[in-house]
């Protein structure tokens, strides 16, 4: 397994005006030696001139946010990371690597989530190189092993959860959109580790019914926020009739037999469930008939 390392290379600037000195006086002795007469001396300038010529292909630059990794014949050197000019020998191979952050957005794709349902899921990922070589040597093309493997785990995620519930201990795609994110990230996380990429961020983009299920699911969502709220509403009204028997009970108001404990309880979850208003009835007479 290939893991990143640094190599020093030299000062790139230093190696040019160096380089350049040399050539300016070559060219001076190649001159004047074939002025002269001096055949031997000038062939062995003009190879030194064409040495100093190859010297100058080894520079390089590295930009800000930018790798260059080192190579001869296959063999890996070390990685550059430095912004600037550089010089190495001239017969090393310098890949780029951009360490820039990245993202993309993966196509809408149609998967069952946990319940069956089939549903529309898209996804937004961030992420960026933190490792050259793995990046390189370690998968074909890191690119498009980010793009595959991503939407591969969105996969497997929307099939661990539902679409939504009303459970309160259960999480779902729609309700725990936090939750969802953190696991979508580390799901891509752990299956981007050996190609040294890291996922800065990943949240859902887009989600929704599949378009042949969609209207009945809608009835279906209203259905249970209805029977939910009920559940909710009756709850508690039983609530606040235990709460006024209490009370009545405690303080001595009104002392009522187990029939008018019935009624009141009655006439009260009629009160609280109801959805219209109640209207009121007032009795002139007693309490018993």
């Amino acid at each position: 397994m290939y893991t990143e390392k640094t190599i020093k290379v030299f000062r790139g600037w230093a190696s040019l005006t160096t380089f350049l000195i040399l050539f300016g006086l070559t060219i001076w002795g190649f001159v004047t030696r074939i002025m002269a007469g001096q055949a031997p001396a000038a062939v062995a300038l003009g190879v030194v001139l064409l040495a100093l010529i190859a010297c100058l292909f080894g520079h390089f630059v590295v930009n800000p946010n930018e790798a260059r990794v080192v190579q001869l014949f296959g063999r890996y050197i070390g990685t550059v990371r430095e912004p600037g000019l550089h010089w190495a020998n001239p017969l090393y191979t310098k890949a780029h690597v951009s360490l820039r952050v990245r993202n993309f957005e993966s196509s809408r794709i149609k998967v069952n989530e946990l319940e069956g349902n089939p549903i529309e899921i898209a996804a937004v990922v961030v992420w960026k190189v933190v490792d050259s070589a793995e990046a390189l040597f370690e998968v074909k093309d890191y690119e498009n092993y980010v793009h595959v493997q991503s939407e591969a785990a969105l996969r497997n995620l929307a099939t661990s959860y539902p679409y939504d519930t009303h459970e309160a201990d259960q999480k779902s795609l729609r309700g725990n959109t936090l939750e969802i994110a953190e696991h979508l990230k580390s799901e891509i996380q752990s299956r981007l580790d050996r190609a040294g990429v890291s996922v800065i961020e990943a949240r859902i983009s887009h989600l929704a019914y599949a378009p042949e299920i969609a209207s009945a699911m809608l009835q279906r969502q209203q259905a249970g926020a209805i029977i939910a709220a009920r559940q909710r509403i009756v709850e508690g009204a039983v609530g606040m009739v235990e709460m006024a028997l209490d009370l009545l009970s405690k303080h001595r108001v009104l002392e009522l037999d187990e029939e008018r404990k019935a009624q009141m309880v009655s006439n009260l979850l009629v009160v609280l469930c109801g959805e219209r208003a109640t209207q009121p009835v007032i009795n002139a007479g007693t309490m018993h008939p």
